[in-house]
C-alpha cells in the first residue's frame, strides 16, 4: 500500500543535505501509521485485494495492517535488517490466531471495529 515517503536530512555543521541526492526514501517502522490509515481508507471503498506494506517489523504490525483491511502483507526494511523477520511474523500471526480462536486468516482482514 505504501512504499516510501520522500524525506531529507541536513548536516547542521556543513549545512548540506546528508544524502548526495538531497532527498531519499523514508521507510520502515516510522511509516506504519500512514500505511494503516491508507489501508483502512482504501478498504472502505473497494473489495479488491490489498497487500499491506509499510513498517511491518513484527507479527503485531502485520496483524494491525490486516485488521485495517489488508488481505496479505509484504515485509521490506525489516527483512533487510533481520532476514528471519518473515518467519517470525508468520509464526506470530499463527500464535495470534490460535490465541483468538481464529480459524481462517481471512477473518482478520478488515475486522476493525471503528468508533
Amino acid at each position: 500500500m505504501i512504499n516510501t515517503l520522500l524525506g531529507m536530512r541536513i548536516d547542521i555543521e556543513t549545512r548540506r543535505p546528508i544524502l548526495k541526492n538531497n532527498v531519499g526514501g523514508l521507510s520502515g517502522a516510522c511509516v506504519k501509521p500512514i500505511a494503516v490509515r491508507m489501508i483502512w481508507q482504501v478498504r472502505r471503498i473497494t473489495s479488491l485485494p490489498i497487500i499491506g506494506m509499510g513498517g511491518v517489523c513484527t507479527a503485531s504490525d502485520a496483524i494491525e495492517l490486516m485488521i485495517a483491511g489488508a488481505n496479505a502483507i509484504a515485509i521490506g526494511s525489516a527483512a533487510f535488517k533481520k532476514p528471519d523477520t518473515p518467519r517470525a511474523v508468520i509464526k506470530g500471526i499463527a500464535d495470534y490466531m490460535k490465541l483468538k480462536s481464529i480459524r481462517d486468516i481471512s477473518d482478520i482482514s478488515g475486522s476493525i471495529i471503528t468508533y
